[in-house]
């Protein structure tokens, strides 16, 4: 039963498999965050035997693909051992499908995907007692050297990720929740020796990264003390000294919101900006690690945009009713609006209008995100 037919359900926006594809294929967020993250790069000081790269929620691969191959063009001999986290079937699959031609330029590849909570999942060792003695482990050497090869091998990989990645939902809170915790280990057979002592497995396994992306991990409305306690905190506490994890979120200070406060006047999102959350996190952390030390960088480069990709003008041609509907998907996922809000308002054409009238005024619609940068000095 949806959550639509089931009032009684929390709602979860994420769950709009609909409104994330065409918000991805219509937006430039994805590239965007790339671009942010990569600026990092020259900042990172990996140490050997391996580069540590931490993705704290893959989606569909895009920014971790992209982030790739800008790591390649900085250091492009070292081994990297790249740690994804990710609930969904469908977006595991999309990131493994990304990753081919990453294992074709850079063979020193490692890359691991698990389905683990936030606070188990950089140390890829499930948290409950006993845990362990349902952990689904399975590493997957690739044979050949192209990267058709490759995506034939990952590509039949898809009944074991079938079985081990199926999910239950939280009564509580709506969050989907995993079966069994489950790990995917992918590299090169041909490199096996060299990586042998990267190769992250149950008794041998790398607990602390020197970059750690954390792009769009938690829902907006929730608490900062909620962000930073189960997200934020057990991210930063899994950098290596050096390493720097990127948080990014969405600000709400765009013509997007313009848009949903044009249908909804009292909706205020995005509560927790980032000097909010840093301030939250600095003191959790002084708490829960005091043995360490973390900067934090609010200011540089934390405001960038991405747009709608359209061919409206302002002045030019008229506004066809498919961007202004991708318009209106957009203004509504990027403001995690619930389904049964969204349909409630979409039964009058008064939000049509509203989205019309902030296009038309801005000659398109962009939206801006916000970035920090935890930095664990020692």
């Amino acid at each position: 039963m949806s959550v639509i037919e089931n009032d009684k359900k929390p709602f979860r926006f994420f769950d709009n498999r609909e409104k994330y594809l065409l918000f991805v294929t219509t937006c430039g967020e994805k590239r965007a965050i790339a671009e942010r993250v990569a600026g990092e790069l020259s900042q990172v000081r990996p140490r050997p035997p391996a580069l540590r790269l931490f993705d704290a929620g893959t989606g569909d691969g895009t920014v971790l693909a992209s982030v790739l191959r800008a790591l390649h063009e900085q250091y492009p001999t070292i081994p990297y051992v790249v740690v994804g986290k990710e609930i969904s079937l469908e977006d595991v699959r999309l990131t493994l499908s990304k990753l081919p031609d990453r294992f074709a330029e850079h063979p020193q590849l490692v890359v691991v995907m698990t389905n683990m909570h936030y606070r188990e999942a950089p140390d890829l060792w499930p948290g409950a007692a006993g845990g362990e003695s349902a952990l689904n482990w399975q590493e997957a050497p690739l044979n050949g050297t192209t990267a058709h090869e490759f995506d034939q091998q990952i590509e039949a990989l898809n009944p074991l990720l079938e079985a081990w990645w199926k999910v239950t939902v939280s009564p509580k809170t709506g969050n989907p929740l995993y079966e069994k915790p489950s790990v995917v280990v992918l590299y090169r057979g041909d490199r096996r020796f060299a990586l042998d002592g990267v190769i992250p497995r149950p008794e041998n396994i790398a607990r602390e990264y020197d970059l750690v992306i954390a792009a769009q991990p938690y829902r907006a409305r929730q608490r900062a003390e909620t962000k930073v306690r189960y997200v934020l905190e057990p991210l930063a506490r899994a950098l290596a000294p050096g390493g720097r994890m990127v948080t990014i979120q969405s600000t709400g200070q765009d013509p997007g919101m313009e848009v949903i406060r044009k249908v909804w006047p009292g909706e205020d999102p995005f509560r927790s900006p980032a000097p909010m959350l840093a301030s939250a996190l600095r003191a959790s952390l002084r708490e829960t690690a005091p043995e360490r030390d973390f900067g934090f960088d609010c200011e540089s480069n934390a405001l960038f945009r991405y747009t709608l990709q359209s061919d409206f003008q302002a002045g030019g041609r008229a506004l066809s009713s498919s961007t202004v509907m991708a318009a209106w998907n957009a203004s509504v996922y990027v403001a995690q609006i619930d389904d049964r809000q969204t349909a409630k308002a979409m039964t009058s054409h008064r939000y049509l209008e509203a989205t019309r009238e902030v296009l038309e005024r801005h000659g398109g619609l962009w939206f801006i995100d916000e970035a920090f940068v935890v930095i664990r000095d020692a």
